[in-house]
């Protein structure tokens, strides 16, 4: 995913000095105070980034808000079982060398003209904030591949020459921890590790999000969810499903009533083991008995 990038850019220099709780608050992010510190050290040292913690906490999202803070194009490498170099890195246009061999043998098809950048290289030929999204889904092999990249900003292409980043980017990496990631990868970066929000901070983002929802109907649907989570399900929602629930809440005009929360569980609810078990319990929470 590439996304346009803002006419002001910030240097990297200067992020050391970015009030980033404040920065990221404006771009519609709630952060505390320890991971702005560790966004403005990943980007003052730089570093990579590596964000863990359960899905749906806004690892994801925080890419694009760096990338608004700073004026940076968003370059999104999204991670999955057997990804490679082709998929990350590059890849030579095969159809267009080959017209150009068709109409002259002695043509140079080995040149920028002829490449394909892909998430990698791209975030190497402009200024970017490079989300490398879920790594963990990725197998061994491709972490090798990315520690390279991550060594020195610069990939080898081996039938033209080697392309180094001017600016370096901004790194961020995202795990669910479906599996372990190498030790070798990790003393690469810095490490933020990522908790549910407090329910003050988890009511300001959804407030953020969902403007014309009454602030008494947020306090209960944050409230409600917040309860969901304790119930050991095996897909508990995160914030973003608290968003789309109080979303829906707005849009639908109604009240916040039993029969209309069991109507749309699906917004906050994704498996059928996790619906059986909501259903039965979503009750307590309307008559106080959770």
């Amino acid at each position: 995913m590439l996304t346009t990038r803002p006419a002001k850019q910030i240097p990297l220099s200067q992020a050391a000095a970015i009030d980033w709780p404040q920065a990221l608050g404006d771009a519609g992010y709630v952060a505390g105070p320890q991971l702005g510190q560790m966004v403005g050290l990943a980007c003052a040292i730089p570093r990579p980034l590596l964000l863990e913690g359960p899905a749906g906490v806004g690892k994801t999202s925080l890419a694009s808000a760096v990338a608004e803070v700073l004026g940076r194009t968003l370059v999104r490498l999204q991670c999955y079982e057997g990804i490679g170099a082709e998929q990350a890195l590059y890849e030579w246009n095969y159809h267009k060398q080959f017209a150009a061999l068709t109409a002259d043998r002695a043509a140079d098809v080995f040149s920028g003209e002829y490449l394909l950048e892909r998430p990698l290289l791209r975030a190497l030929t402009t200024p970017a904030v490079l989300l490398v999204d879920e790594i963990d889904r990725a197998d061994e092999g491709f972490e090798a591949l990315l520690l390279e990249f991550l060594g020195e900003y610069s990939i080898t292409i081996p039938e033209w020459k080697s392309l180094s980043a001017e600016v370096a980017p901004v790194v961020l990496l995202t795990s669910n921890r479906t599996r372990p990631l190498s030790d070798a990868l990790r003393r690469r970066c810095l490490f933020h590790r990522f908790d549910w929000p407090t329910e003050d901070q988890e009511r300001a983002i959804v407030a953020s999000h969902v403007q014309t929802l009454d602030p008494a109907l947020v306090i209960q649907v944050v409230g409600a969810v917040r309860s969901m989570r304790e119930w050991n399900l095996i897909k508990p929602p995160g914030v973003a499903e608290t968003i789309d629930w109080a979303t829906a809440l707005s849009i639908s005009g109604s009240h916040w009533k039993l029969d209309w929360a069991l109507q749309t569980l699906g917004c906050v609810i994704k498996d059928v083991l996790d619906m059986e078990v909501a259903v039965q319990r979503l009750p307590g929470l309307f008559s106080g008995d959770t």
